[in-house]
């Protein structure tokens, strides 16, 4: 009866364990960049990110508002170069990706539909539509119009 109990106490604490829900918010993707002035320039006005200020104010590191208390972090590190892959990519979504589309043509910023076409924009088959650009450290960048 004991070996019983006990592998009932087991089982309910594995599901309780297995249920449990965290209720993660996304805080912030930290980029490492080789200068983070520059990068820091295109997140701010290319990207119209405001800056918020980190608690040390090291100069090598600036943090970005995505929205609310969402971040990006810039890191001006040295580091080992690997390529960019399109996949591996922040994602920002706006109502209006016209205006932005007029935003980063006047300030000559190129712009890639998902399967590499210059100055396109993909629809996908949910209506949602997305473009991707690249950051001065080359990092990929889909904005899209789904809504959240």
């Amino acid at each position: 009866m004991k070996k019983i109990l006990f592998l009932l106490f087991i089982v309910v604490n594995y599901t309780a364990l297995r249920a449990q829900k965290f209720e993660f918010q996304f805080d912030h993707q930290s980029i490492v960049v080789k200068d983070v002035n520059a990068s820091a320039d295109f997140y701010g006005i290319i990207l119209g990110m405001k800056e918020t200020p980190h608690p040390d104010n090291p100069p090598n590191i600036r943090w970005f508002v995505v929205n609310g208390n969402s971040h990006v972090h810039l890191i001006q590190r040295d580091f080992v170069p690997f390529e960019k892959n399109k996949s591996m990519h922040l994602c920002l979504s706006t109502k209006d990706l016209d205006a932005v589309i007029t935003h980063l043509e006047a300030n000559n910023i190129t712009y890639w539909d998902w399967p590499g076409k210059k100055n396109a924009v993909t629809t996908r088959k949910d209506k949602v539509r997305q473009i991707y650009i690249q950051d001065p450290d080359e990092y990929w960048i889909e904005i899209n119009t789904a809504e959240h």
